[in-house]
């Protein structure tokens, strides 16, 4: 891979593409493109085309997606279902047309069944049923899996899926009403601390869920030195899982971030909200075994990521309750 091969970075305002970005800039490469959905919608495929047409690309890596948490998940299943396969579809098949030799897809962890062995290895895609509250958003990074797997095998091309765990980090959606648990969890433990009672006891927090189900964690500049590592070097397979290969229950999540941010109120577990699939721990021996591991601890992240919210919190996908 030379650094000057052009780069098209789909989806590279997000946190994802935006690390990856800083992460090929940061080695060298001087040819990257990027489009803001404002710019073009992927979900157009004539728009797509005649982009591809402009500006031929060399290689591309598909972070353009439509995220969420359960909350998002569950209210707009058909966005959520139709939109992702829509981007990918058009980023995947353009880049086919235009002869692009290397692709490099990032899916999900919830690609996997919710009941699948732990931890989840790349073997058990479609061996069982999917967790309900996102199986709109996963059956539609499956469907991306199996066009790279396809173009793989009928054509020969270079093209990957990594599915990284649950990612965090800078540039993360802070927003209650669509954001992930991490972030979600950093909102409420610091606008719980900037509330304090009349005693001076900071006010408590309401977290979903029963704190029994465990998860792993990614750091996005983890999963962006991921994919320079996958662009290049070639890999045997299609499907590699990305991760720390720990995990963690939410309860210990929740009080790790309450340490960092520095709360000392209340947590209160709301136990009629869904808690999701009971635990989602990624096997990532693969990767391993390809010369790739992660780098940055869970505790190093969230302090990372705690110092970037408080310097942007007015100004980054920040929606006031």
């Amino acid at each position: 891979m030379l650094l000057t091969t052009k780069i098209y970075i789909a989806g590279h305002n997000g946190m994802v593409g935006s690390a990856i970005w800083r992460a090929l800039e940061s080695k060298g490469y001087t040819n990257l493109i990027g489009k803001s959905s404002h710019e073009l919608d992927l979900r157009d495929m004539l728009a797509v085309s005649d982009f591809f047409e402009k500006e031929k690309p060399e290689v591309v890596i598909d972070a353009a997606a439509r995220v969420g948490g359960i909350l998002a998940n569950n209210n707009y299943p058909y966005q959520f279902l139709m939109e992702n396969m829509q981007i990918q579809n058009n980023l995947i098949d353009t880049s086919l047309k235009f002869d692009v030799q290397k692709f490099i897809f990032l899916g999900s962890s919830c690609i996997y069944p919710k009941m699948a062995p732990q931890p989840l290895k790349e073997e058990y895609l479609l061996t069982g049923p999917l967790e309900p509250t996102n199986e709109w958003y996963a059956i539609a990074k499956i469907t991306g899996v199996k066009a790279c797997e396809s173009i793989r095998k009928q054509f020969g091309k270079d093209y990957i899926s990594l599915m990284p765990t649950n990612l965090y980090g800078p540039y993360d959606n802070f927003d209650l009403n669509t954001s992930h648990v991490l972030p979600a969890m950093i909102r409420k433990f610091h606008e719980a601390k900037e509330q304090s009672t009349v005693d001076g006891q900071q006010s408590a927090v309401t977290l979903w869920g029963s704190g029994t189900p465990m998860r792993e964690f990614l750091f996005v500049e983890d999963l962006a030195d991921a994919v320079v590592f996958a662009l290049e070097n070639q890999f045997q397979d299609n499907l590699y899982n990305v991760g720390t290969g720990v995990d963690l229950t939410i309860k210990e999540l929740a009080e790790l971030i309450q340490k960092t941010v520095g709360h000392n109120g209340e947590i209160i577990w709301d136990s009629s909200k869904p808690d999701g699939t009971p635990r989602k721990l990624m096997d990532v021996s693969k990767m391993e075994a390809a010369g790739w591991r992660a780098k940055v601890s869970l505790e190093e992240g969230i302090q990372r990521t705690y110092a970037w919210f408080l310097q942007n919190q007015e100004t980054f996908k920040q929606v006031k309750i």
